[in-house]
C-alpha cells in the first residue's frame, strides 16, 4: 500500500509538469506557428539536451535527499580543460574525453565521500566544490582560457544524422539525451534505485533494513558528475571556450528537477518527470524569447518555481495524517 501511494504521488507530480509542458508548447505555437516544423523542433531538442542530461544526473542526487550545486562549474571546467588539452588537434579528442570522464567521476566521488563519510551537508560540500572549480580554472588559465576544441569534439553537440525523410537531421545530442534518459529510468527500476528513494524518504529505516545508504548516495554524486561531463561535451558543440559557459546551470537544473515533482527533501519523484521538467524550463525560456521578454526575467521565474515547490512540499508534510477508523463492534 505504501508503494502504491508513493507511485500515485510521483505520477501526480509528473502530470503537472507534462501539463505545463503542453500549455507552454501551445503558447509557443500561438506566438510562432512555424516553431513545430521539423527543423525548428530538432533545433529546440538539440538546445535542450544538455539541461535534460544534467537533470537526469541531478535527479539521482536530489531524490536521495541531497543537492549538487557544483554541476555548473564542472561543465565550465570541462569545456576549458578540453580546449586547453585538445588545442585543435583532432587525434587528441578521444583521449581528452576520457580524461574529462575521469575528472567528472573524481569530482562526483569527492562530493559524495565528503557528504557521506564526513557528514558535511551536501549544500555546503557542493557549494565549496563550485568555488574550488571556478578558482582552480581561473588560476590555471590566468582568467583567459586558451586552446581550441576540435571538430570531432564539437560533433555530438552540433551535428547529427542527415538525410532523414521528413525531418532532415536527427541531432546526435537528441540521441545522447534519449540514451541517458533511458539509462536513468532503467537504473531507477533496479535495487539501486529503490535504495536511493528509500534513503531520501527515510534514511534511518533504509539503514536498519541493511541498505548501503552511503555507497548509493556517493554513487548518485558520481552519476551527477558523469552527466555534467556529457553536458559539457554537448555544450561545447555550440558554445565558446569560457569558464562561464556553465554559470547558473546548477540553479536551472535544480529548478527543472523540482518542477518535475521531485521532492527537495528526497524520497519522491521520477527520473522521467525530472527530465520533463528540464524540457519545460527550456520551453518556457523559448516562449520568453518568442515574446521578446527580457532575459533578466529568467532568474525570477526560476526562483518562483523553487519557492512554490518548497512551499508545496512543506504543506504536504504539515498536513495531518488520516486517523485509522475504529473497527465496528
Amino acid at each position: 500500500m505504501t508503494r502504491v501511494r508513493a507511485l500515485g504521488a510521483a505520477l501526480q507530480g509528473a502530470g503537472t509538469v507534462f501539463l505545463l509542458l503542453a500549455l507552454t508548447f501551445a503558447a509557443i505555437a500561438v506566438v510562432n506557428p512555424g516553431f513545430f516544423e521539423a527543423p525548428s523542433v530538432m533545433a529546440f531538442l538539440k538546445q535542450a539536451a544538455p539541461l535534460v542530461v544534467l537533470a537526469a544526473g541531478q535527479y539521482f542526487v536530489v531524490v536521495s535527499g541531497n543537492f549538487d550545486l557544483s554541476v555548473g562549474a564542472l561543465v565550465g571546467a570541462q569545456v576549458v580543460i578540453a580546449a586547453r588539452l585538445i588545442d585543435g588537434v583532432e587525434s587528441r579528442t578521444v583521449p581528452v574525453m576520457l580524461v574529462m570522464l575521469a575528472f567528472g567521476i573524481g569530482v562526483g566521488l569527492v562530493n559524495g565521500l565528503i557528504t557521506t563519510v564526513l557528514k558535511v551537508q551536501s549544500f555546503i560540500t557542493t557549494l565549496g566544490m563550485l568555488l574550488v572549480l571556478y578558482g582552480a580554472i581561473r588560476l590555471w588559465t590566468g582568467g583567459a582560457p586558451t586552446g581550441d576544441l576540435s571538430e570531432a569534439f564539437r560533433t555530438p553537440g552540433r551535428l547529427g544524422i542527415t538525410g532523414v525523410p521528413l525531418i532532415g537531421q536527427i541531432p546526435w545530442a537528441l540521441l545522447i539525451m534519449l540514451a541517458v534518459g533511458a539509462g536513468a529510468i532503467l537504473l531507477m527500476r533496479t535495487r539501486f534505485g529503490r535504495i536511493l528513494i528509500a534513503s531520501g524518504d527515510n534514511e534511518l529505516a533504509a539503514r536498519l533494513s541493511g541498505a548501503r545508504v552511503d555507497a548509493v548516495r556517493t554513487a548518485a554524486f558520481v552519476l551527477s558528475g558523469i552527466s555534467a561531463t556529457i553536458a559539457g561535451v554537448l555544450i561545447g558543440g555550440f558554445a565558446g571556450v569560457s569558464a562561464q559557459v556553465g554559470e547558473g546551470l546548477e540553479f536551472t537544473v535544480i529548478t527543472a528537477v523540482v518542477l518535475g515533482g521531485v521532492a527537495l527533501g528526497g524520497g519522491r519523484g521520477t527520473a522521467l518527470a525530472a527530465m520533463a521538467g528540464a524540457l519545460a524550463i527550456e520551453a518556457l525560456f523559448t516562449l520568453f524569447n518568442q515574446m521578446a521578454l527580457p532575459a533578466t526575467l529568467r532568474p525570477a521565474v526560476q526562483g518562483a518555481i523553487i519557492i512554490a515547490a518548497v512551499a508545496y512540499a512543506a504543506r504536504r508534510r504539515l498536513r495531518p495524517a488520516p486517523q485509522p477508523t475504529a473497527a465496528p463492534s
